[in-house]
């Protein structure tokens, strides 16, 4: 069942099935809420987010495309990019089962966008509503000459407290420190959280898991071999007006950033996804 709906300034899609619920904006294809029936919700959202026309939401899963992060030639263009404030269009939702739904939403090149990026394209991003969350992007190159493209799907995890949550499966893997802007840093053992940190880390082909009290969740990445792991700690998070409360959010963002870009050619496509569930 799908119903249009709307907050503050955005319309958005709340979807159910006898399993789960999600609710969707049409600004950004922005997935803020998923939770399965009789579990807790997968993703986090702040009581502060503007919910407004051209703002990001923060948190859920923002889309950041065509590029991760300021960009690299010029730091007015947009953070992040344009297609998490950008208006997509809902094309479709499918019954795929009782306890699955599929929706699909399409973002395409317009003169706007031609404008902070010179190259045709379509986005389309299907989510699949079940006993898991899945989220694809799919990038297609409909220009006569190819473009690079780096990208994230930007996951808030809702958890208990950040100060006993940890993460398992990084172990020995190189990552480079946002924080203190160094490379080659190997990791050791579980990753824990007592400060700031954002991390992006390199040649991730395994689930990650992530234990938050007496759940486990998991998430597992195709189409990508980085992951960023980010929580701003107490210093930056009081700096930020639409994060409320740090300690119960953690970002797991299956992206596309540093040596891990993409090149698409013309008329080809590249897909992005994430998978995330919890026991």
């Amino acid at each position: 069942m799908v119903r249009i709906k709307r907050h503050k300034e955005l319309d958005y899609l709340e979807v159910s099935n006898r399993i789960s619920q999600a609710k969707i904006s049409l600004q950004g294809a922005h997935i803020f809420h998923f939770q399965a029936k009789g579990k807790q919700p997968l993703l986090w959202l702040s009581e502060s987010s503007f919910f407004k026309k051209n703002k990001a939401i923060r948190g859920g899963i923002p889309i950041c495309w065509p590029w991760f992060g300021p960009h690299k030639k010029d730091p007015d263009l947009p953070n992040h990019g344009f297609a998490r404030t950008s208006l997509w269009e809902h094309l479709k939702t499918q019954e795929l089962s009782d306890t699955e739904t599929k929706v699909t939403l399409r973002l395409s090149s317009s003169k706007e966008s031609l404008k902070l990026w010179p190259y045709r394209f379509e986005l389309t991003l299907e989510i699949h509503i079940g006993a898991q969350l899945q989220v694809s992007l799919n990038t297609k190159n409909l220009d006569n000459k190819a473009f690079t493209i780096t990208n994230a799907l930007h996951t808030y995890l809702s958890i208990a407290d950040i100060n006993t949550v940890f993460i398992d499966g990084l172990d020995k893997k190189i990552y480079y420190d946002k924080v203190d802007d160094s490379f080659n840093n190997v990791q050791e053992g579980r990753l824990l959280f007592t400060k700031e940190t954002d991390r992006i880390y390199q040649n991730i082909s395994s689930e990650l898991i992530i234990q938050d009290n007496n759940r486990r969740i998991r998430v597992k990445t195709e189409g990508s071999h980085t992951l960023v792991i980010w929580n701003p700690g107490k210093e930056l998070a009081d700096k930020m007006p639409d994060l409320s409360d740090h300690t119960t959010m953690l970002c797991v963002e299956s992206a596309n950033t540093l040596e891990d870009e993409s090149l698409i050619r013309p008329d080809k496509s590249h897909r992005l996804t994430t998978i995330i569930s919890q026991d």
